[in-house]
């Protein structure tokens, strides 16, 4: 056990690395099988010191089901992005506007960040010191209280489920 460990010290980001790897080659040639799992092998024991505690993914099919709607939220953001800089820049509400968080798990709370960044039109700004305030910038905002609603359910919830420390 303690030799898994320190030779596989986060299997699950290996696995994710090399995966990844393969999908930016866009091959499965044997050298790109090779190199990327020496990679994934290599990257997540020289990083693994930066890791304080160990993530348990708790619901991997929550996990897999947040990440089908990111994906289809990029491309539908993508759309109305588009269409709004397209459009009359006079008809864009801009807004500055934060989210009081209740995942309370640090790789949570970047995963939310990240997916907020992800999806065009909005970005994350600003985390506050105590991790429980997110400052988020949207290009165009009609209500901002349903905003920060839609963002709580869709994607914080999910992740509030799926991340526990260990």
């Amino acid at each position: 056990m303690i030799f898994r460990e320190k030779i596989l010290p986060h299997p699950t980001l290996t696995l994710m690395l090399w995966l990844i790897w393969l999908l930016l080659n866009n091959t499965v040639a044997a050298g790109h099988i090779v190199l990327g799992l020496v990679l994934a092998l290599l990257i997540p024991l020289f990083t693994s010191s930066f890791w304080p505690e160990k993530v348990q993914i708790k619901a991997p099919l929550t996990l897999f089901k947040f990440l089908a709607v990111v994906f289809w939220d990029i491309v539908i953001a993508n759309m109305v992005v588009a269409k709004l800089i397209l459009g009359r820049n006079k008809h864009l509400k801009p807004a500055f506007f934060c989210i009081d968080l209740d995942i309370k798990n640090p790789l949570g709370i970047s995963f939310l960040a990240n997916t907020i960044s992800l999806t065009p039109g909005t970005v994350s700004c600003d985390l506050s010191t105590d991790h429980q305030h997110l400052l988020v910038h949207a290009l165009h905002v009609e209500d901002i209280p349903a905003t920060i609603k839609h963002i709580k359910q869709r994607y914080e919830a999910p992740l509030k489920e799926v991340f526990t420390s260990c």
